[in-house]
């Protein structure tokens, strides 16, 4: 077939699919010109979901006459329109006649494809059509497979037969094995005995032969090398089977005879490369080593994945211990064993490591320890039920291991090894220290998922395992070690590193044993000065003991200082970048505690603030940069108020930081995090660095912003601390307004957030904000429509009640019958009001045909307090909110709503709230005569009673002191600066009817009146307060309101 690009010309949805026509497009894909490739791609998309499509893609693909590039395309297009389209459950799924068409001829096709990566594609594919459809729509899937590898296991079998199979095997356990359906698990386990026994047949078979011909010679060279290749590719295949295809590997007989005979090869291999390595061709000794690494990746699968059934298994203890002996002796020649002047950092030298397939050994070895270890002490919990033969199963391998591998004997000679062995540093290490000192300081750190690939690192880990769990055996022996090394007589460098290392991971163990206050001023501050080649090894461990110590034991803050303020300085020829970058990560465990006074840390403020600053432009790696930028975060905020000096000088380092990070976005969250803490820590100060920070906001949470994805949480973060500390809303900050709306989306992460803004808005700026909060209540509609988490919903009535009181601290009543009559509010109310009314009938049914109400209690609760609110600022808004927007009007809702607010009183649990509803209540009376209210009279003077139950101080002694009045709105102020948003929601407290209204004045003001309009006292005990419970009466009376 030819490309013709007059196909270009027609429009996607013009261009009719077909094999020729799916050619062309697919050539056009893959061409060098830019334009045709994505014509072609967006043509291609359009195709996805046609019939016909997707067998028309493996047509192609499997055949072997055209270009490879077209054929890779078509099988990366099939590929993924399996991920998408094959499950019957999707829209636009592939039809079951097509799938059948696919099915029938992705094995026999992939067997004789001559192209490795198109095998490889291939495979994928038939792996991922395995995990839809076997074993129900494919139920001969495995056994077709199954047989393809007998028959390509014949002698007459063509060479790439084998691999071809064996790589559709690989992908089809793959693929099973990281399903998490219980379904496609137990396929697994079904299918595997089947496959393991014809894979175990020729791993065991081609072995032999490459083994025999390695041990003994012979003729046929090309079929050894053959047989390794296979072996290993066939070794890959049964390691992934064992650990995934078997519940429990230990209760096989063939597993437990694969596992003896891979315990044998794996001596013999490595013998076979240890002693005749040299004399092994290069290429034929790397296929034996990939051997060796795949059965030790065997080994610390089990041992992680099956940790019961690793102890069952034959001779995995003698497995372990050998693991340890190869790890003993590799560690002889791991650590640098030539003499200090030559082993000390920007020395000169070229030797490599010997042999790096045994330290990929070692380190297995190292992981495997680890593994048994937290088998031993820290067994996984499994939420399965297990039967008493899996319970007695796990017991007796904890205790096979704890005998056979963690003796109390093994335990010190493996701690011993660990410090003196792999602790040290090695030539290598030093020279990486001297030419990529950022990328090795890093590396070193240890933090990441990396830590497995490196042999000291995970040492450290082994070492703290077993300390640990073994502190009864461990401890001595160590401190032995340690007070023998640490001396200031002592000059063996790397040794001392290696000790000083196992001491700061020991600290939580050995933190009551060990005097480390003499220590530091024995041996550490007198090392830490010493100017002679070397000790800046000793300088960077220093560093790292005492961010080690410091979050454990207190220890004096004024002489860590110094010592970190010292160590920082660029100027000692000692401290090289690596002891500086060092020092500035480990001044945050310094400061982080949470006894660190800000003026112990003042005097040495200035120097080490501008010497984090030098340093964080000096690095280049973004991760130093944002490690050092959180240690100046923590400064930031312990300072507090004393930062301001440093303000300016901070900021300017910023803006450089941000265009320099590019797309490295974690380093620009750590920008806006410690702007946060800056603005945070200046409080109302910060308004001169508005110009800078609004337009990284307003870009970081601009929808149309590619970096939103990314920014948004620390964006919102930074905008809610330019919001607390801002003493008045400029321009700039009200423009920012407009960016909150896309952001309320029920779906929104964001919401929370956005709401949280809205109030501090509200707060900061009232007026503007009540003058245009039309928007917002239209906004607010509909998000309690949207059946939100109560969360939510509970923050939009708080906003409408501080919406109101802001109202009515602004204008009045007036201002208050404004905002609530608004049309958006009235719509707002007039849901509310339903929502109630709903639940009041809901509460009114019972037995078995009850029906629950669509808001929770606590949400219905919001609801009163909110019309509460409303009705102590003004009745007659309210009146007329209900009268404007509810069918029956006021008059028509008030008895099922005054029914279900008595009656929902007693779910109210604060009584700051309760007493909230009280006055709203209360405020009713002001409508003068109302029957309505009259005929609850028994309910008010029950609720009145209660209420100053809880809220006054000697309810019946007549003084009429309110616990919740505040006298003195400056009386909760506290001595420390304070926030502007802290003094703006205190000063909106301190008004607040709860706060501001003695509700026994309330009530005896309110029933005056309600008692003058029934016709004076006479008339209203004869006519109304007759009907009332005498007992209710004389409660009441008790409280000396009348």
């Amino acid at each position: 077939m030819a490309y013709s690009g007059e196909l270009l010309e027609l429009p996607p949805e013009a261009a009719p699919l077909n094999e020729k026509t799916l050619f062309n497009v697919l050539a056009g894909a893959v061409s060098s010109n830019q334009q045709q490739v994505q014509v072609n791609a967006q043509q291609l998309q359009n195709w996805e979901r046609q019939p016909g499509y997707y067998s028309s893609l493996q047509s192609i693909f499997i055949d072997t006459s055209l270009p490879v590039d077209i054929r890779y395309l078509a099988a990366i297009q099939l590929k993924n329109g399996i991920d998408k389209y094959w499950r019957k459950t999707v829209s636009n799924a592939i039809k079951k006649e097509e799938k059948d068409l696919i099915r029938s001829r992705s094995i026999q096709a992939s067997v004789n494809e001559p192209d490795g990566r198109l095998a490889l594609q291939n495979a994928v594919v038939i792996a991922k059509i395995i995990r839809f459809e076997f074993p129900h729509e494919w139920p001969d899937a495995v056994s077709s497979v199954t047989q393809y590898l007998r028959d390509a296991s014949k002698p007459n079998a063509g060479s790439i037969f084998l691999p071809r199979v064996l790589l559709i095997v690989l992908y089809i356990v793959k693929e099973l094995s990281t399903a998490k359906l219980s379904r496609s698990r137990q396929s697994l386990y079904s299918a595997a005995p089947e496959v393991f026994q014809v894979l175990t047949e020729i791993y065991v078979n081609k072995a032999d032969k490459w083994m025999s011909f390695m041990q003994r010679g012979g003729d046929d060279e090309g079929g050894a090398i053959g047989a390794i290749e296979q072996s290993l590719l066939t070794l890959r295949v049964l390691r992934r089977l064992v650990v995934s295809g078997y519940d429990k590997p230990n209760r096989h007989e063939e597993v437990n005879h694969f596992w003896s005979v891979i315990r044998v090869q794996f001596g013999e291999m490595l013998a076979l490369v240890v002693q005749h390595g040299q004399s092994i061709q290069p290429v034929v000794r790397s296929q034996i080593e990939k051997h060796l690494i795949q059965m030790s990746k065997l080994h610390l699968n089990m041992v992680k994945l099956h940790p019961a059934a690793f102890p069952q298994l034959p001779e995995s203890i003698g497995i372990a211990r050998a693991y340890w002996g190869l790890i003993h002796e590799f560690g002889k020649t791991f650590g640098s064993e030539t003499p200090i002047t030559s082993a000390i950092v920007g020395t000169e030298g070229d030797v490599e490591d010997e042999l790096p397939y045994l330290e990929k050994l070692s380190l297995k070895g190292l992981l495997i320890l680890r593994a048994c270890v937290k088998m031993v002490y820290n067994p996984t919990l499994s939420f399965r039920y297990q039967h008493a033969e899996d319970k007695e199963e796990r017991k007796q391998s904890t205790d096979t291991m704890k005998q056979g591998m963690l003796s109390q004997h093994m335990v010190q000679e493996m701690m011993e090894a660990l410090v003196v062995k792999f602790f040290v540093f090695r030539p290598k290490d030093l020279r990486d220290w001297e030419n990529e000192p950022d990328e090795w300081e890093r590396r070193e750190e240890g933090t990441g998922e990396d830590w497995e690939f490196s042999i000291r690192i995970c040492a450290e880990k082994l070492f703290l395992d077993l300390i640990i769990n073994n502190k009864d055996i461990l401890v001595e022996p160590l401190l032995n070690v340690f007070h023998t090394v640490a001396t200031t007589q002592n000059t063996d460098i790397l040794l001392k590193d290696s000790v000083y290392a196992s001491i700061g991971l020991a600290a939580p163990v050995v933190e009551q044993k060990l005097d480390f206050d003499g220590f530091l001023h024995n041996v550490l501050i007198p090392e830490v000065q010493i100017q002679q080649p070397g000790y800046n090894i000793l300088r960077r461990r220093i560093s790292i003991v005492i961010g080690q110590w410091i979050v454990i034991k207190s220890i004096d803050r004024t002489l860590v200082y110094q010592i970190f303020q010292f160590l920082l300085d660029k100027d000692d020829r000692m401290n090289d970048l690596v002891v500086r970058v060092t020092a500035g990560r480990q001044l945050k465990n310094a400061l982080e505690n949470w006894d660190v006074q800000a003026d112990k840390f003042l005097p040495f403020a200035e120097v080490i603030i501008t010497r984090l600053m030098a340093l964080v432009q000096e690095v280049e790696l973004a991760d130093t940069k944002m490690a050092l930028l959180n240690t100046l975060s923590v400064i930031v905020v312990n300072m507090e108020h004393h930062i301001n000096p440093f303000a300016d000088r901070i900021i300017s380092l910023l803006p450089p930081l941000w265009e320099q990070a590019g797309d490295e976005y974690l380093l620009k969250q750590t920008v806006l995090g410690i702007l946060s803490a800056l603005i945070n820590s200046i409080k109302h100060e910060s308004r001169r660095f508005h110009p800078l920070i609004i337009p990284l906001i307003e870009s970081s949470v601009d929808p149309a912003s590619e970096t939103r994805e990314y920014l948004l949480e620390d964006a919102l973060d930074l905008w809610g601390s330019l919001l607390a500390q801002a003493s008045e809303a400029s321009p700039e900050v009200l423009r920012m307004i407009r960016l909150l709306f896309p952001m309320f989306d029920t779906a929104s992460e964001s919401l929370k957030k956005a709401l949280e803004l809205t109030e501090s808005y509200i707060i900061l700026a009232p007026q503007p904000m009540l003058e245009n909060s039309s928007d917002f209540l239209n906004v607010f509609n509909t998000l309690l429509k949207a059946e939100l988490k109560r969360e939510a919903a509970e923050m939009i009535t708080h906003i409408l009640e501080v919406s109101v009181q802001c109202a009515e601290n602004l204008g009045g009543t007036g201002a208050v019958d404004a905002f609530v009559k608004l049309p958006a509010h009235v719509h707002i109310l007039s849901y509310l009001l339903s929502q109630l009314k709903g639940a009041h009938e809901a509460h009114l049914t019972s037995g078995p045909n009850r029906v629950l109400a669509s808001i929770d209690t606590l949400i219905e609760a919001d609801y009163f307090c909110y019309i509460a609110i409303i009705l102590q600022g003004s009745v007659e808004a309210f009146v007329g909110a209900i009268d404007q927007g509810t069918p029956g009007g006021f008059s028509g809702c008030t008895d099922w709503l005054l029914k279900e607010w008595f009656a929902h009183l007693d779910s109210i649990a604060s009584s700051e709230r309760k007493k909230l509803c009280c006055l709203g209540l209360t405020s009713l009376l002001s409508l003068g005569r109302q029957d309505f209210l009259l005929i609850r009279l028994q309910e008010y003077i029950t609720m009145w009673t209660d209420v100053l139950a809880e809220c006054m101080e000697n309810p019946e002694d007549g003084s009429g002191i309110d616990c919740f009045v505040w006298n003195d709105p400056d009386g909760s102020r506290p001595e420390a600066p304070e926030a502007p948003e802290d003094a703006r929601k205190r000063h909106l407290a301190y008004k607040d009817p709860i706060h501001r209204i003695n509700v026994k004045d309330h009530i005896k003001y309110h029933l005056s009146r309600m008692i003058e309009s029934a016709g004076g006292l006479e008339a209203f005990q004869r006519e109304w307060l007759v009907n009332v419970d005498s007992d209710v009466v004389q409660a009441f009376g008790r409280m000396g309101v009348l």
